[in-house]
């Protein structure tokens, strides 16, 4: 595998992203539980159900920022959400999540098992499939565009997007903000990053990664968040090349306001 030269930059307006095959980063990434990806469903579901516990909350909406070809971040809010917006700009991957939303495939069964494993997904008083088909919908954008649309939403994801979309800072750092300005007050998120990333492949073609471990993932945060974790996960089979583990961050929006600067 042929990674990019730590003194090369790439941004994010640089990346060919109609290439992204999201059909070959199913096959290698999801079309098997792996066992990092359980990990973070075990933290994120808690993290949700923990929320919500006890709560009557009105019309909640929900985001999952840079969805890709991943659909357990928007399962994982599935129970509270009358609606859920899957942001992404490959359009590649939002004709993936197009011919997700009527009826998703096998594959996503596994990750929602792992999710009913906490009682408020279980208790799921319809088909998950029938849910997702009536609260998803596939919404082309930049998530820097998220500027337009601060404190919209009252839950949030972020699997794996701030840090593979760039290999600059700035743009990690920034990404990680619109995305927390994009919340209500008060709001659950949960986000997920791949520490010390070297880059990756969808197919045939590699995409660029921004070099973060935890501090800057806290870093990044800090500003924007009330009370909120971060952690490295315990699961440490390599997915793929080019990283050095996962980080998991999960909390709740704080009351900040303001719009992201460049």
């Amino acid at each position: 595998m042929t990674f990019r030269s730590p003194g090369d930059t790439q941004l994010n307006a640089d990346v060919s992203w109609a290439s992204f095959d999201p059909i070959a980063y199913v096959d290698h990434n999801y079309r098997a539980l792996q066992a990092e990806d359980e990990e973070i469903i075990h933290i994120v579901r808690d993290h949700f159900g923990d929320h919500f516990r006890g709560r009557t909350p009105g019309p909640v909406s929900g985001i999952d920022v840079g969805a890709g070809a991943n659909l357990y971040p928007a399962l994982a809010m599935l129970p509270w959400c009358d609606e859920i917006t899957l942001l992404e700009r490959s359009s590649a991957n939002v004709r993936y999540l197009e011919s997700q939303v009527g009826s998703y495939d096998a594959n996503w069964d596994q990750f929602w098992r792992v999710l009913c494993k906490n009682e408020a997904y279980a208790a799921l008083d319809m088909d998950p499939r029938a849910k997702f088909r009536d609260a998803v919908r596939v919404e082309p954008g930049n998530l820097f565009d998220l500027v337009r649309h601060e404190g919209r939403w009252s839950m949030g994801t972020m699997f794996f997007v701030a840090e593979s979309m760039t290999t600059s800072h700035k743009e990690f750092a920034r990404g990680v903000e619109c995305f927390l300005r994009a919340l209500a007050p008060g709001a659950p998120f949960a986000a997920a990053f791949m520490e010390h990333s070297r880059g990756y492949h969808a197919g045939e073609h590699f995409f660029p990664a921004c070099d973060v471990g935890e501090l800057e993932v806290y870093e990044s945060l800090e500003p924007f968040v009330g009370e909120f974790k971060t952690m490295r996960l315990k699961a440490s089979a390599a997915v793929r090349e080019g990283y050095s583990g996962m980080i998991v961050a999960y909390g709740r929006r704080n009351s900040d306001s303001g719009i992201p600067t460049d």
